[in-house]
């Protein structure tokens, strides 16, 4: 039976900061070895232009319109500024991984995952434990409020619940 090593995410950021720039170079040199020098400096050329262009486009007042909701992004664009800036930000950032980011960032169903994710991490948790009530179904007492819960006494100290007085 193999043991589980347990990485803490801090390790798996490290990790990620070392091995992406190990793998960008990796891929520059593949892509020297296949299509030459001028042709890979022209290509990192390009998709760096195409990223400060897509990042003007954006900057363009639509990401001021952004906001996070219940509902996930949302703003005039769906929410699509933002995967735009944030694919023009991957595409100016040197390697190719980055720009295959950068690049996936700005097509329609990976918009759409993305959202639906975010969503769903920001949305507010529903609280089962809260009643609604309408204003005919409660009314005010005299009562003191219940203490907080760090005051109450232990479980096996408590009186059972016949016993207890009735506000």
């Amino acid at each position: 039976m193999a043991a589980r090593i347990r990485v803490s995410p801090s390790r798996w950021v490290l990790l990620a900061a070392i091995s992406l720039p190990l793998a960008e170079l990796a891929i520059f040199v593949a892509l020297v070895l296949k299509i030459g020098l001028l042709a890979t400096l022209a290509l990192m050329l390009a998709t760096t232009a195409l990223g400060i262009f897509l990042l003007r486009h954006a900057g363009r007042g639509q990401i001021a319109q952004i906001r996070v909701g219940p509902d996930g992004l949302a703003g005039a664009s769906g929410g699509s500024a933002v995967f735009v800036a944030l694919g023009g930000i991957f595409l100016v950032l040197p390697g190719f991984l980055t720009d295959a980011v950068g690049l996936a960032l700005l097509l329609p169903p990976v918009q759409r995952a993305l959202r639906s994710a975010l969503g769903r991490i920001f949305k507010e948790p529903s609280r089962d434990d809260v009643v609604d009530l309408a204003p005919d179904e409660w009314r005010e007492t005299d009562a003191p409020p219940p203490p907080p819960p760090d005051q109450l006494p232990p479980p096996d100290e408590r009186p059972p619940l016949h016993e207890q007085p009735k506000p």
